[in-house]
Formats: structure tokens, C-alpha cells, sequence
């Protein structure tokens, strides 16, 4: 087993193209991906089109109306992993609709606490794939990575990469070009941070884990008390 053997990572891509296939942000998704597996990762994709999925902030939106909901079945692949990538295109400067409604699935979540009372998704690390022909890489860089922070999710430097063409209409990322090339696979910039945002969440997926994760003093939510005041008010926390 290499070093990174026992780590599993779900990449999700949340992509309005039907078809994984046809996702342009697929391509990026697939070559950080490609570093995790050479290093003995265990790589799940998701294609949240590939799934039903309602909106809702809810663990199973089949108890609030809809008749359908897979969220169930995901969660379970998000639970079991050590690394989450959410790979989103632009649309309009900001991340895709379905980005945001897979956010708010993983925020109904946020109720679940680990068997030391912290936040389920304490332990795992987080990173973002963003695609696109117009500005807004970075900002829904900070909009992903603040949610997934928020969460619970450690989120290691330099966590993200992107690829964005020039302004307006034109070929997307990993379009062909004439001469048999590919869009944006030379792209320096999409390249180097694409590789350091695959080996930094390694690196501190292996840390996490090497440590059980981060310790629950200060942070278990069953110690908390109603009224106490920064843990000081709180005989189980010595603030």
C-alpha cells in the first residue's frame, strides 16, 4: 500500500451537461483526480445529473414531499470518504445552480456528529475544480470553499484550480483545436495549481487521519451546555 493507499475521494461535478461525457469540467476533474489514483487513492465520481436529486436542505427529502430523493445513497460515499472535490462550471460569474443545491444537501447534513460529538465532516479535506469562459474562478473558489469550511471540512492551502478562456463565446476547456490539440491542457497556471491543490489534499488527508483527525476538546457539541458562554460557564470545557 503507497503512502495515500487507505484514502477515498469522491469528486463530484455538478455540471449542467447531461452527460458526464459532454462536461468540460469533467476533463479538469479527471486530471486532479488522475494524481490521487497514480498514489493509490480510491477515486468515486459523481455526476449529480446522473442521480435524482431534489433541492432541500434535508437528509432524505422523501419525508418532506418528493418522491424521489437518492441523496441517501450519496451520503453514504461522502461519509466513507477522506477527500470531497466539488467541480462546478460558470454560468454568469458563479457556480452552477446544482453547486449550490449540492451544497445545501451536504448542509442538511451538518446536524450528524462523529463519534466525538464534532461535525461529521470533521477529518475530511476539501478542495474545487471551476471551468469556464468568463471571470469567476476565484470567487466561486472562496463561495465553495467557505461553505465546505464551514461545514467542517478542513480545507488545506491552495485548495483549488480552474480554467477560464477569454471573455465571451469560444472553446471550453479541453475543446480540440486545429492543430490536434486540446484547450487549456498547456495552460501552465491550470496545470501547476491543479497539481498542487491534488498533492495538498493528500498531504493533509494523510496528516488527519495520521492524527484521528482533530481532537475534541472545545469543539464536542454534546458538552455543550444551554446558556454557557464561550465554555468558560461549562464545567466540561476548560476554556
Amino acid at each position: 500500500m503507497s503512502e495515500f493507499g487507505d484514502l477515498k475521494a469522491v469528486y463530484f461535478n455538478t455540471s449542467l451537461k447531461r452527460q458526464s461525457g459532454e462536461s468540460h469540467t469533467q476533463l479538469l476533474l479527471n486530471a486532479s483526480a488522475g494524481i490521487l489514483e497514480k498514489n493509490g487513492v480510491a477515486v468515486t465520481n459523481v455526476h449529480m445529473l446522473d442521480h435524482q436529486i431534489p433541492p432541500g436542505v434535508y437528509p432524505d427529502m422523501k419525508a418532506h414531499g418528493w418522491a424521489a430523493d437518492d441523496w441517501p445513497q450519496i451520503w453514504e460515499i461522502v461519509l466513507a470518504a477522506d477527500i470531497l472535490v466539488v467541480g462546478t462550471p460558470l454560468w454568469l460569474g458563479e457556480e452552477s445552480s446544482l453547486c449550490r443545491m449540492l451544497i445545501e444537501r451536504l448542509y442538511g447534513m451538518s446536524g450528524e456528529l462523529n463519534d466525538k460529538g464534532q461535525s461529521i465532516f470533521y477529518g475530511k479535506v476539501g478542495g474545487c475544480v471551476v471551468t469556464g469562459n468568463e471571470d469567476g474562478v476565484k470567487h466561486a473558489a472562496m463561495t465553495i470553499g467557505y461553505a465546505l469550511s464551514h461545514l467542517g471540512v478542513t480545507i488545506p492551502p491552495q485548495a483549488d484550480c480552474g480554467w477560464i478562456g477569454e471573455a465571451g463565446p469560444g472553446p471550453s476547456y479541453g475543446d480540440e483545436t486545429e492543430d490536434g490539440g486540446r484547450v487549456g491542457f498547456e495552460n501552465e497556471f491550470t496545470q501547476r495549481n491543479t497539481t498542487i491543490m491534488s498533492w495538498n489534499l493528500m498531504h493533509m488527508a494523510r496528516m488527519l487521519k495520521a492524527a484521528g483527525a482533530l481532537p475534541n476538546e472545545g469543539n464536542d457539541r454534546r458538552a455543550w451546555k444551554a446558556g454557557a458562554r464561550f465554555g468558560y460557564e461549562n464545567p466540561e470545557y476548560r476554556g
